[in-house]
């Protein structure tokens, strides 16, 4: 992509900082020279090139830390409903897994980039200008997808000790494979061809999958790796009740005793999902200052309540993620709002700027990044800007409250990551939204038509 010149945005409402705390200006512009935040003033810029519609609520780009796209592509509208749970179980080892690890066997390197394509198009209109991507080694894809199309990607590609978990009829999950050292050594070499590109937008994580599927010797050595380099480190931790099950049948622990014995449960971990947690376990992961990263709408479709608010009141940092079910970082933040009060009764636990806090700030700084997360001079030049001018968010007196609780991504107006305009009127301006839809979309169908994959559907 091109570099990026100056910029002038006009906010009728742009979220800032005060002595620490958010803050909204009302009709203020947002100047950005090259990559960076340059002023916040009332009075209209200088700049090569000027967006100064009214009506719109200017955030800092959105960071959503967990997402899959390839994986729950292949899943959406198949496994609602209960369908595709063996005995009710997670999907995770009878679709998400096996479909995945066969497509990635099939697709030649155009399918799985039109895959890539199609999931970084999905997050850009969901309003995500960072993303952290877990994704099953063999889709390098993800990377040159990110760098063409502009997103800002932390990629982390999965490391196994048995990448072959597959739910039996029965529902009972059967380990299989060796994959460790492999998996290692790939994501040495993705590191070598991706760490830093385009001005360190282009990023790795370290991403050892679960604490299923991982043993210990991999969990040690992924977790001292990504120490060493100074990446994020994410887990899947107590996603599911057999999860918990197996690792208490293997080591007489729980998930997060079981990340704690090995030394992974610490500042620089990101635990995905928690679900299955208990008290103890929280208040562990609170002691250690581990991040929960929260994904309430993937687990409501199973009817299985992930509450922010619960996560929060164990005093632990809380972020907020897609996890590919659906790539619209509005709607997971009114899901959020809307799960953690009815699950504790009360109107008060995750209010409108503790929410906007989890995809912005907080998120920065779970992966270290006081650069991002914010609108002030010095930050990058990353925007996420809503039309608040919709007559379903008209009239309007709180602008937190109006994004939370009436806003959805088809009122994403803006998208601009390291000061490149991406998204402009909600549309995608540097390729052809419909030909990567029908191309992804066809890669896709490609494993849909499977007998696995009908199979693994009907559960």
């Amino acid at each position: 992509m091109t570099d990026p010149g100056t910029t002038a945005i006009f906010g009728s409402f742009a979220l800032t900082e005060q002595d620490g705390a958010q803050a909204v200006l009302r009709d203020h512009w947002v100047l950005l020279e090259g990559r960076r935040i340059a002023a916040v003033t009332p009075t209209r810029p200088q700049a090569d090139v000027v967006l100064d519609r009214p009506g719109r609520f200017l955030l800092p780009g959105l960071i959503n830390l967990h997402n899959h796209c390839f994986s729950e592509m292949l899943a959406r509208t198949h496994t609602e409903d209960g369908a595709g749970r063996k005995n009710n179980k997670s999907i995770v080892y009878t679709v998400l897994m096996p479909l995945s690890r066969r497509g990635l066997e099939l697709y030649t390197p155009e399918e799985r980039m039109a895959v890539a394509r199609l999931g970084v198009l999905q997050l850009l209109k969901g309003g995500n200008a960072t993303v952290m991507e877990p994704f099953r080694n063999g889709l390098p894809e993800m990377f040159a997808a990110a760098e063409e199309m502009g997103l800002r990607f932390y990629g982390a590609p999965y490391l196994f000790s048995t990448a072959d978990a597959v739910a039996g009829a029965d529902g009972v999950v059967r380990y299989a494979g060796d994959d460790g050292a492999a998996d290692l050594a790939a994501w040495n070499a993705l590191y070598d061809t991706w760490e830093g590109r385009d001005d360190g937008r282009i990023r790795l994580a370290m991403s050892p999958h679960a604490t299923d599927t991982v043993g210990p010797d991999l969990f040690r050595t992924a977790t001292a790796r990504a120490r060493e380099l100074g990446v994020p480190n994410t887990t899947h931790l107590a996603q599911s009740p057999g999860e918990v099950a197996t690792i208490r049948t293997r080591y007489d622990r729980t998930p997060a005793e079981y990340l704690d014995w090995l030394g992974v449960l610490g500042p620089d971990l990101l635990a995905a999902h928690c679900v299955d947690c208990t008290d103890d376990d929280l208040r562990l992961m609170a002691a250690r200052r581990t991040t929960v990263l929260n994904c309430p709408r993937v687990f409501a479709r199973a009817g299985t309540v992930a509450s922010y608010a619960h996560f929060r009141a164990h005093g632990l940092r809380t972020v907020i993620g897609t996890d590919g079910y659906n790539l619209d970082l509005l709607g997971e933040m009114n899901a959020a709002a809307i799960i953690s009060k009815t699950s504790a009764g009360s109107a008060t636990v995750a209010s409108a700027p503790e929410l906007i806090d989890a995809v912005t700030r907080d998120a920065a700084a779970a992966i270290g990044r006081d650069d991002l997360g914010v609108i002030r001079p010095g930050a990058r030049a990353d925007i996420t800007a809503i039309d608040v001018g919709h007559p379903h968010l008209q009239p309007l007196y709180e602008p937190r409250r109006a994004l939370v609780w009436l806003a959805n991504r088809a009122n994403l107006d803006l998208v601009l990551v390291d000061g490149r305009l991406l998204i402009e009127g909600g549309r995608y301006i540097h390729a052809d939204e419909a030909a990567i839809t029908a191309a992804g979309v066809a890669a896709i169908g490609k494993i849909w038509d499977l007998p696995q994959a009908q199979a693994a559907f009907a559960g």
